[in-house]
């Protein structure tokens, strides 16, 4: 299996008071919330404002939409992954680059797996939301390779990040049922699927690679 999960660096023991959270911050969290409770479709933008104590100019004026919430959503947690540079060996495989990154976005999305999990049955009837929801998975990944060093564009990069994400997904399926401390059964899926497409992610040289062989 890939080495084990990265985590965050301890602060000493330190107490820092928490930033107070932005209204976009509040709307997602809100919608997030009500997702959890009272589903997906039946779910108004009234509903959201109501949750998030704010009026419903505020979150038309930030968010046009559902599926525009849940962008914003997607990149929080894309900047909350990229955040910390990966404690990464020169000599270490892409994909175990990738297996870190992935499982610090399953630690940042464990607080809202109710509502991913009610996203997963529901999202399919809504096809509008659904693409978005594809396009922004494709967006993320796209990122997650990138901060591995996996050129996602071109046509190689491409097929990595189609490949990525389908193999995140599958495991996405797992985690949501994976209730043990460590996560194991999360890391021993998502090691499978990697390791069934590692090859797409040396279609393109790696940056490592390609600094190497410009000196």
């Amino acid at each position: 299996m890939a080495k084990g999960r990265s985590r965050r660096a301890n602060d000493g023991g330190t107490a820092r008071a928490a930033p107070a959270a932005s209204d976009s911050d509040r709307i997602i969290d809100a919608a997030l919330a009500c997702i959890a409770r009272q589903g997906w479709r039946r779910l108004s933008l009234a509903d959201i404002a109501a949750e998030a104590g704010l009026p419903i100019l505020r979150v038309y004026r930030l968010f046009s939409s559902k599926p525009a919430i849940l962008r914003g959503f997607f990149r929080r947690i894309d900047e909350g992954v990229l955040a910390a540079p990966l404690d990464s060996e020169p000599d270490e495989r892409p994909r175990d680059r990738v297996f870190d990154l992935l499982m610090r976005r399953f630690d940042a999305l464990t607080p809202y797996r109710a509502a991913l999990e009610v996203l997963g049955r529901e999202l399919p009837t809504d096809p509008l939301a659904a693409l978005a929801a594809v396009a922004g998975l494709l967006r993320s990944m796209r990122w997650m390779l990138e901060a591995a060093g996996i050129p996602g564009e071109g046509l190689g990069g491409v097929l990595a990040v189609k490949l990525t994400a389908a193999a995140y997904l599958a495991t996405l399926r797992v985690w949501l049922r994976d209730d043990s401390p460590d996560l194991a059964p999360t890391m021993a899926a998502l090691d499978r699927r990697l390791r069934g497409i590692e090859r797409w992610y040396g279609i393109g040289r790696t940056r490592e690679s390609a600094a190497a062989a410009a000196t």
